[in-house]
Parts: C-alpha cells; structure tokens; sequence
C-alpha cells in the first residue's frame, strides 16, 4: 500500500489526509523500522504491510466510531503505536494517552512524538489495569487491538470509560469471545452496541471491531488486580 492507495482508503472510511500527515506517517514509518533492529515492536517491516496493516488498520476505528466527535482517547497496551499514535497523527484535535508496562517502547513512542512534534499526547508506562484503577470515567473512548482477551479487556477498560462514552476492542476473529458477552456487560453496567466484520483491502484478511457503550458507573471493585482478572475472569 502507497501514499495514494492509502489515502483512497482512508476516504472511503471517511478520512481525508493532507501532505503533512502523510509525511509524518512517513517519518513515524522511519522510526518503526529503526528501533525496529535494537527491539521487537513488530514483525511487519515492509513498507507497504506496515501502511496497510499497522496505518490503515488503525484508522478502520472510524468506520465504526465517528473520530471527529471525539475529544479524549485512550490506546490500552499501545505497543508500538496502534492505533493510538496513528489516531492523533490523523485526527489532531484529540487528546490521546498511550499506556504501555514496556518502558523500552514508550521510550519508542516518546521519539516518535517529539520527531512529528505532537502536542496534547502522552505515552504512560504502566500496566494497564493500575492505570485504568488510576482514571476512572476519564476518556470519550478507550480502544486496545490485540492486546488480550475481551472480558479482561472490558474489565480494564469500561471503568475509564466515560458514561455514556464507549469501549472500542479491535480484533481479528472474536466468537468465542463473545460467548456470554451479555453477563459480563450487565457486571460492568455496558452494553454491546455495534459489531462491525470487514477484511482490509488487498490482503482480505478479517478484522472486527466490538464496540460498546458505558450506561452508569461501574462498581469500583473494578478493575480489579491482574492476577484475579486471569485467574477468575468476568
């Protein structure tokens, strides 16, 4: 995928991109494989994959979501950047956390932010789930791709959640997932609103996007700590 073919499919999802974003997707696309060599933040290298399953994928969250409504995000084990960091690049005016337990990779993510001189973006390095404890009903919407299974990712991620805000999981093939999904949104006080299937384009390998909504506070017993969320999951 190239600069063209990326920027006809972001606008069939509603994205319009200008020079200056494509050149910082260019320079954050330079960073990626130079840390790339020293530390393993992904095992796609080619120029085209990366623009097609790292950029565009990350950008398939509009599909399903509005991102322009959107004031404040939160990138759950944010990796390498995605969706989160591709997210500001491409819709500048929202306020984006990045939170990763990898020191090594917010280090990564810190470069890329001074290199494509972001403001109003931070990389946070903390487990997870200490963060959400940390920052609970903070964020319009709070998103995690493949980071972990999704009853531990709605543990974690509704509680930071604003009322009336919404949890976006992305992923590739969730059914077994989504087994009893109904229990598990009535402990959290959320519901199941939108599941979107689609395959990106060239390669037509299937992404879902599960998105639910937060209708009240959640209890504050949650989330609750690592090894219980493991160890006996919602």
């Amino acid at each position: 995928m190239n600069n063209i073919l990326l920027t006809e499919e972001f606008e069939k999802i509603g994205i319009k991109i200008n020079d200056n974003q494509l050149n910082q997707l260019e320079k954050y696309y330079k960073l990626l494989i130079e840390y790339n060599k020293v530390m393993n933040l992904t095992g796609i290298t080619k120029k085209e994959e990366v623009y097609l399953k790292h950029f565009y994928d990350s950008a398939t969250l509009n599909k399903i979501i509005d991102l322009k409504s959107i004031n404040t995000l939160c990138d759950l084990g944010s990796g390498a950047g995605f969706p989160g960091l591709v997210i500001k690049i491409l819709f500048p005016n929202i306020k984006v956390v990045l939170v990763d337990s990898l020191q090594k990779r917010i280090n990564f993510l810190n470069e890329v932010i001074k290199e494509l001189n972001l403001k109003n973006i931070e990389a946070v390095h903390e487990r997870i789930e200490v963060y959400a404890k940390n920052n609970i009903e903070k964020f319009d919407l709070v998103t995690a791709r493949a980071v972990a299974k999704l009853n531990m990712l709605l543990e974690i991620g509704i509680p930071m959640t604003k009322i009336n805000g919404n949890f976006i999981a992305m992923k590739a093939n969730v059914t077994e997932e989504l087994i009893n999904i109904d229990k598990l949104c009535e402990s959290l006080n959320c519901k199941l609103t939108q599941k979107l299937e689609f395959v990106l384009p060239i390669e037509n390998s299937i992404r879902t996007l599960i998105k639910f909504k937060k209708n009240k506070k959640t209890s504050k017993l949650y989330p609750r700590k690592f090894e219980q969320i493991k160890k006996k999951p919602l």
